[in-house]
């Protein structure tokens, strides 16, 4: 007999999906990495598990405790389900920019959420960083998970994504291209891909409004690269420990209606049901197309599932609203 033990078990080992009519302009083959098969419908059921193991491992994680994190929704996802099977609370730490359907998932999912402003400093006390930071102070027997600087985010993709790519790929990826907001999967993707092939580029999708495109570049962190946008998963107005620029080639930005646009057209075009940040990865690589050529195997990596936008990207109301449609 075949099973999981629970539900743990089922992560990781997605499948790889040819992209087809949006990328026949390229000259080359375009993967997917399609995350969205993870039973938490994300990526970071990968980085959540390993992190909540390994905080287990070092006894900051103890028996019956309280997890508490700052989350865009998917990280709380992807604790959410660990929590439930390994018998701990959760409080998530939600960015009033996050769509409804992420804080609603969370509750379903036994979660407490804490919802703050996004137009703050992230050292300002309302933010959700230092909101999650508070919590995880105050409460006992709690432990503040801090994925953006915790090194098993980068772990996890290290000992899994790269891996599984490397592998369904049969060593002929040429180009890595995800959306950037933790950094964890660009790095540990990027570090195992560049161990094998040092020739392999890796390339981050970043958002207009997000430093990380101009850091890279420049070395500078320049605050004036920092205003409010709409798309959702990727950019920070930080410098997450887990983004290794030395594995990064460079940065494409894409902007919040092309990250939209694409993200329906990917549903409409491809049959495929993703979130936001999907569309600004499938656009940045558009966005490559000088980069590539009729040789090369383009890995682009989709992070979660469309359910999480219905009421935004998915909604003809909202998108007129921002005058998108």
């Amino acid at each position: 007999m075949q099973y999981a033990e629970n539900i743990l078990g089922t992560i990781g080992n997605t499948p790889m999906v040819k992209i087809n009519k949006l990328t026949a302009e390229l000259p080359c083959l375009v993967l997917a990495k399609y995350e969205t098969f993870n039973p938490g419908n994300s990526v970071k059921d990968r980085m959540a598990l390993q992190m909540i193991e390994d905080a287990e491992k070092s006894g900051l994680l103890k028996p019956g405790g309280t997890i508490i994190e700052g989350t865009s929704g998917n990280t709380g996802m992807g604790l959410a389900l660990a929590a439930i099977m390994k018998g701990y609370k959760m409080i998530c730490v939600i960015s009033d920019k996050q769509s409804k359907e992420k804080i609603d998932i969370l509750k379903a999912m036994g979660s407490e959420v804490h919802v703050c402003p996004t137009d703050v400093e992230p050292d300002d006390p309302r933010s959700y960083y230092s909101t999650a930071r508070r919590l995880g102070e105050e409460i006992p027997n709690a432990w503040y998970v801090n994925q953006y600087d915790n090194l098993s985010n980068t772990k996890a993709h290290y000992k899994s994504t790269g891996p599984e790519i490397w592998e369904q790929t049969e060593g002929k990826v040429t180009h890595f291209v995800v959306g950037v907001g933790t950094g964890g999967t660009i790095s540990g993707v990027g570090r195992y891909l560049k161990e094998q092939n040092p020739d392999v580029k890796v390339w981050g999708v970043d958002a207009y409004g997000s430093v990380f495109k101009k850091y890279k570049e420049t070395g500078i962190f320049d605050k004036n690269e920092i205003y409010p946008y709409q798309v959702e998963g990727i950019g920070e107005d930080i410098l997450p420990k887990n983004v290794d620029f030395d594995v990064i080639d460079g940065f494409t930005k894409v902007t919040d209606k092309d990250a939209a646009v694409y993200t329906r057209r990917l549903a409409k075009e491809e049959g495929m049901f993703l979130g936001n940040s999907a569309g600004a990865a499938i656009k940045g690589v558009l966005q490559l197309k000088e980069h590539f050529g009729p040789d090369d195997v383009v890995v682009v990596l989709f992070h979660d599932h469309g359910s999480r936008y219905v009421g935004k990207i998915f909604n003809d109301e909202w998108m007129k609203q921002q005058g998108w449609l």
